[in-house]
């Protein structure tokens, strides 16, 4: 069952976007006095709302409150299939229709609001590979970048692992430790939780492939951020360096990885540190559009990544972990 609308009391306000006449609702977050410096386009993975990027429990971890205080705006989508087109589309869209309603949606918002230097899309887990599709063909205007977390292209477990609605989507590889999330997280999360649409759950086998001619279509600097209890995606050193050789057209290609941190990086105690590095990637885009206008390719080799720690047993008498899945 959905959970009660996402309300903010510090500055986040609810809108609806019209995507070619799907209404998609959003969280807006807009700098105080001003014109923002860029937009940054926040995307949900499965099983979650827009309310992922706005932390209830502790408001320090919001990516829309933190983005507006450094000047920027922040618009984070309920994708197709998600809160208020979850009755028009109770089967949700495949991939290659959500990537047509999003860039559809922020052709609306961008020909209503200013859009500063551009657009910038953070996108997690399923999210990440919406904003690949996306950005992969015309449509997105002034795309600056894009940064991704918890979404790679080789899934470290097997196709009958993968989330479906018998198995509940396997929580511990969604969050990790729970130690790593702060005191009321699980309490607060019920209003972010969403059932995921059947089409998408059944296009999750698919990614590997579409991802092979997906990622050489990108031209827009990438970065790739991995949680260090990471348990979806292979993330070893062979796997990332494969994954950046794929980004072809990109020019830059950047991938990570971050120390105290689960799947749900944006809801963990890591938060912040994350959205902190997301934003000064955003930074590094802007400052290389405005000094270099047609920039020549530069590959970044993945450094040697520690290994990920082994996880945790779970701590006796935690609060229940919400229904969700990775993606």
């Amino acid at each position: 069952m959905t959970g009660p609308a996402h309300e903010s009391p510090h500055g986040v306000r609810r809108i609806t976007l019209d995507a070619a006449g799907l209404p998609l609702s959003a969280l807006l977050s807009e700098p105080p006095g001003g014109s923002p410096r860029a937009v940054v386009i926040a995307v949900h993975g499965g099983g979650m709302n827009a309310g992922y990027f706005d932390c209830r429990a502790h408001p320090e971890q919001s990516l829309l409150t933190l983005g507006a205080s450094l000047g920027h705006t922040v618009l984070a989508v309920d994708r197709p299939g998600y809160r208020h087109s979850a009755a028009r589309l109770p089967e949700g869209q495949g991939l290659a229709e959500q990537a047509v309603s999003l860039r559809a949606a922020l052709r609306d918002f961008t020909s209503r609001h200013d859009a500063g230097a551009g657009l910038f899309l953070l996108a997690h887990s399923y999210g990440g590979k919406v904003a690949l599709t996306a950005a992969a063909d015309p449509g997105l205007p002034h795309l600056l970048g894009i940064d991704i977390s918890g979404c790679g292209h080789l899934y470290a477990v097997e196709p009958h692992e993968l989330p479906t609605a018998h198995n509940g989507g396997q929580l511990r590889r969604s969050w990790g430790p729970l130690r790593l999330y702060p005191s009321g997280t699980f309490r607060e999360s019920g209003s972010i939780v969403e059932p995921v649409p059947p089409r998408e759950r059944a296009e999750l086998a698919r990614w590997p492939l579409l991802f092979r001619s997906t990622a050489p279509r990108v031209r827009v600097p990438v970065r790739l951020t991995f949680a260090e209890h990471e348990s979806w995606w292979r993330h070893d050193d062979e796997a990332l360096t494969d994954l950046a050789a794929h980004f072809t057209a990109a020019p830059r290609v950047s991938v990570e990885r971050q120390p105290g941190a689960g799947h749900n990086i944006s809801l963990g105690r890591a938060a912040r540190a994350y959205h902190l590095r997301a934003l000064a990637f955003l930074e590094d885009c802007l400052a290389a559009r405005q000094t270099t206008p047609a920039p020549t390719a530069v590959r970044e080799t993945p450094p040697a990544l520690p290994a990920v720690r082994e996880t945790t047993p779970t701590p006796q008498g935690v609060h229940p972990l919400p229904t969700t899945v990775a993606s």
